[in-house]
């Protein structure tokens, strides 16, 4: 089976690749790592300003912009420009890890440097932009406030510090029972709560510099798989000891209760890339992570509208370009698969046998209150949180689950499933939409989904609702896990699943008309 990465590198991005396995001096060792997404981090989580030369710095962490309140309504007159300047941000922090490959012999002499050379120009940078952003929108509605404190970063160290990672934390559960006794700043909380009995996620006492991300590779399916940086055996849970808890809002007169599938394959081809074109528009390995495709394969960091409209596709019905896209599941096998030492896979701890899905089924159904209106070409959609780990699952709604189980749902735990049964991945996406937007800044205000009773609110408007079904034929048990962003932990509260609408217009009538008309088709 082909395992392929049609993503396009710059000079630029393979240097911050190679400095995901930096390495800075001997004494004192200074690491960079791509340990944040292309654009922010989460500033709640961060370190003091500048760490000293015996710490191991992984990340720059930034506040997020595109998710502050102030940036949730942007006019529509502002949000052309508003968008370019949150993508300019992206690329920011991108020229700030590879200037860390570039200066990291006067970083290892005076770790001071990195404030000097590196963080402060990063302010400046995204102080110039927060205020591009702020007048953009001044111009036509009242200005944000407080965006200017959005500008500084920080550098935070890898949880699980130290220098003799390879040696004293290498097997994590002897040293710390707990998993809690590391010099990581959140070694006991986050990431080793089992560290001591299934394998040490933070490297038990690890004061290795590979405590945190590799000080687990000894703890095979019980201490996080191969990568050392999750998950763990509490993340499982025997799907027949779940119960039911599945409930269907009922379809009242007036609603909407036909469908239309779409088939698109299982991504056959092997298309992976480790880029979002959505939330990181022209940044190469925006996700961190690899990414599943099927329907459109022009889809990568430098898509547009129009290459995608006059992209390829693996959909049968060849009016329906649209882009389907989540984050691989690997097989944590001790296999290593073709990325293992490229970015969005073995680098970032994304490691093990990429599966293919056994069955991927796409189907757009209605909505139990009212007949739905036609998407907008080039809609985009997110459904679930990428960092719902550290973020919170405010946002999380990826549903995991068992074949002949599926009235058992489950958020933020992978199943066990019985012999004979299989994992699935389901993700339902945002039936209601503003009626105006094809994306927002924060990709999310656009779209939402209906309350309660099935009804859209705020003036959004009902429209066909995406709902993805991706089955997998692995061994029962522990053994399996979705790539994420490292400092995610492979935890499946992050799952979630991305789309951009390009049916031609024609077949998006034929979906309205199947289901306002009550039919199923395909």
């Amino acid at each position: 089976m082909p395992r392929t990465s049609r993503k396009r590198s710059t000079l630029a991005n393979r240097a911050i690749v190679a400095s995901a396995a930096l390495l800075l001096g001997g004494g004192g060792l200074v690491a960079v790592n791509v340990y944040a997404s292309a654009g922010e981090g989460d500033s709640h989580r961060s370190a003091s300003r500048t760490q000293n030369a015996g710490q191991w710095m992984s990340t720059i962490d930034c506040p997020d912009v595109a998710t502050q309140d102030q940036l949730t309504n942007v006019p529509d007159a502002a949000r052309p420009e508003v968008d370019r300047n949150l993508a300019l941000i992206d690329s920011q922090i991108t020229e700030a890890y590879k200037r860390f490959a570039d200066e990291k012999a006067q970083i290892q002499r005076d770790p001071g440097f990195a404030d000097n050379a590196i963080l402060n120009p990063l302010k400046d940078k995204r102080a110039a932009t927060l205020e591009r952003i702020a007048l953009s929108i001044g111009r036509v509605a009242e200005r944000p406030q407080g965006l200017e404190g959005l500008a500084p970063c920080t550098l935070r160290a890898q949880d699980g510090q130290g220098q003799n990672g390879g040696q004293q934390g290498q097997n994590g559960g002897q040293q710390g029972q707990n998993g809690g006794q590391g010099d990581g700043q959140n070694g006991g909380q986050d990431q080793g709560q089992d560290g001591g009995q299934n394998g040490g996620q933070d490297g038990g006492q690890g004061d290795g510099q590979n405590g945190g991300q590799d000080g687990g590779q000894d703890g095979g399916q019980n201490g996080g798989g191969q990568a050392g940086n999750g998950p763990e055996a509490s993340d499982f849970v025997d799907i027949t000891t779940v119960q039911p808890n599945v409930k269907k809002a009922r379809t009242a007169r007036g609603g909407s209760k036909g469908t239309f599938s779409t088939n698109c394959g299982v991504n056959e081809a092997g298309k992976f890339n480790s880029d979002n074109v959505i939330v990181a528009p022209g940044v190469s390995n925006g996700a961190h992570h690899m990414h599943d495709y099927v329907g459109n394969q022009a889809n990568d960091a430098f898509a547009t509208d129009d290459s995608l409209a006059a992209g390829e596709t693996s959909c049968r019905n060849q009016g329906d370009k649209s882009t389907y896209y989540w984050p691989v599941l690997r097989l944590q096998n001790g296999q290593d698969e073709a990325d293992a030492n490229a970015d969005g896979g073995g680098k970032e701890g994304n490691v093990g046998e990429i599966q293919t899905p056994s069955q991927v089924t796409l189907t757009f159904a209605g909505s139990p209150k009212s007949k739905v209106t036609a998407m907008p070409r080039f809609l985009r959609i997110i459904t679930g949180d990428a960092k719902a780990f550290t973020n919170g699952d405010a946002n999380a709604n990826a549903s995991w689950s068992c074949t002949g189980f599926e009235d058992r749902q489950l958020k933020d735990k992978y199943p066990i499933c019985p012999e004979g049964s299989q994992v699935v991945r389901s993700f339902t996406f945002q039936s209601c939409w503003d009626g105006q937007n094809a994306d927002s800044a924060n990709h999310r205000t656009h779209v939402a989904f209906a309350d309660q009773n099935g009804r859209c609110q705020n003036g959004f408007k009902a429209i066909p609702q995406l709902k993805q079904r991706v089955v997998y034929d692995v061994p029962p048990g522990p053994g399996f896990a979705v790539d994420s962003f490292p400092e995610q932990l492979h935890k499946p509260v992050t799952d979630h699943g991305d789309f951009i609408n390009v049916f031609d217009d024609n077949l998006m009538k034929k979906v309205v008309n199947c289901i306002n008309g009550g039919r199923k088709c395909r």
